[in-house]
């Protein structure tokens, strides 16, 4: 089931190698959010090991969920608030200096819209990229299969459906193009 999960097929999700593997996702971000408030260099040990990739200076603040962990990559300098949400079924990956608010959700994970598929527990999932220096807003929702291109501003409580270009800000459920931002000239 992992292998079809990776490749992006449908699976069924209550595999016991799956569970496994969720379980140490647990343990490992129980562990992050215990060490955080006492010595934060044992916390990022922790979070170096639940995460597939972790770049230099990256600050995360916990409560941190996550189905594996193994599939999340946070490029250099990122940072990112209270209670991301990152269900990492398939990759979600975010780029160098990015501002994730409080309460974001990026969710790779789909759904059969047949009953009988949904009811039998299959999903299958659909990567996340977020671009160089993204700033999402607090609770923004990132859906299945999304890119945000550099430099990109999303709006708080927006819902982001479809690819965002870069350099734009986008608001509102569904997330729109609101107005172009320029890029710098460095």
């Amino acid at each position: 089931m992992r292998e079809r999960m990776l490749a992006g097929d449908f699976y069924v999700a209550d595999d016991p190698e799956l569970a496994s593997l969720m379980h140490r996702a647990a343990v490992l971000a129980a562990h992050f959010a215990a060490a955080f408030t006492e010595d934060y260099d044992a916390a990022r040990a922790h979070l170096a090991e639940l995460l597939g990739d972790l770049g230099e200076g990256v600050f995360v603040r916990p409560p941190l969920y996550v189905d594996y962990g193994s599939n999340i990559r946070i490029g250099a300098r990122s940072e990112v608030n209270f209670g991301l949400v990152a269900l990492d079924v398939a990759a979600i990956t975010i780029g160098e200096d990015c501002r994730i608010g409080p309460n974001v959700q990026l969710l790779t994970p789909t759904h059969p819209l047949e009953p009988g598929p949904r009811r039998d527990g299959f999903e299958a999932a659909r990567p996340i990229t977020l671009g160089d220096n993204v700033w999402l807003g607090g609770g923004v929702i990132v859906c299945p299969g999304v890119r945000i291109g550099d430099n990109t501003v999303v709006g708080a409580g927006a819902v982001v459906t479809r690819d965002l270009p870069a350099n734009v800000m986008a608001v509102g459920n569904p997330a729109r193009v609101v107005r172009e931002l320029e890029p710098d000239d460095d």
